[in-house]
């Protein structure tokens, strides 16, 4: 399955496709490794950090092997922790 591309005129950065199969490599290592769902989330999303919801939502399915509803659940508390941490 290959994520989404950008929309031409959407607000968020367009990322190339190598970048997001990189990440989705990367988010499917740790999983490997014994890492957590949230650990590859995270990974992912710090990775794909500026891509639209839909781009980040597929590379979560993909690469931590998530659900439709539980991607979209982790791209929310993934952007809600990133937040936190860019506020510090």
């Amino acid at each position: 399955m290959t994520p989404p591309t950008n929309a031409p005129n959407s607000a968020h950065h367009p990322i190339p496709k190598d970048v997001i199969k990189q990440a989705v490599a990367e988010g499917k290592a740790l999983l490997k490794d014994g890492k957590t769902k949230r650990e590859a989330a995270m990974l992912i999303y710090q990775k794909l950090k500026g891509a639209d919801r839909e781009t980040i939502v597929a590379a979560f399915k993909e690469g931590a092997g998530l659900t439709d509803m539980g991607a979209t659940t982790y791209w929310y508390n993934c952007r809600r922790i990133a937040a936190k941490a860019a506020a510090k």
